[in-house]
């Protein structure tokens, strides 16, 4: 079982308590079965920090540091769910985090639909 670092928005925050991503994370539903991962353990949820997005650099290491070996970017950033407004910053910030931790580290873009 893979264990995985999860970001999220932190504008998403305010009403969303990542129960979706959790679950696909359990479940090995959503981006992790397309991924053939399967079923996940999580060693941490965290917030982008903010915008633009700075901060989730430094978070994804951290979270690696904490023992993730597939960072997963919440579909609040990346697909906009639950109110279909992706983040503006999405592509600089997953750009900036694979520079970072390693092009061939695993990052997955979405958790669910």
């Amino acid at each position: 079982m893979k264990k995985i670092g999860i970001i999220r928005c932190q504008q998403t925050e305010d009403y969303c308590p990542s129960t979706k991503c959790l679950l696909t994370a359990k479940e090995g539903q959503g981006s992790l079965e397309a991924a053939g991962l399967g079923a996940c353990e999580v060693v941490g949820v965290i917030s982008c920090g903010g915008c633009p997005g700075k901060r989730s650099i430094m978070r994804a290491q951290e979270l690696i540091k904490r023992g993730a070996e597939v960072i997963m970017m919440a579909s609040c950033i990346t697909k906009g769910t639950p109110i279909g407004f992706p983040c503006p910053n999405k592509a600089l910030m997953l750009r900036s985090i694979r520079n970072k931790v390693g092009e061939d580290f695993p990052i997955v873009e979405y958790s669910h639909n």
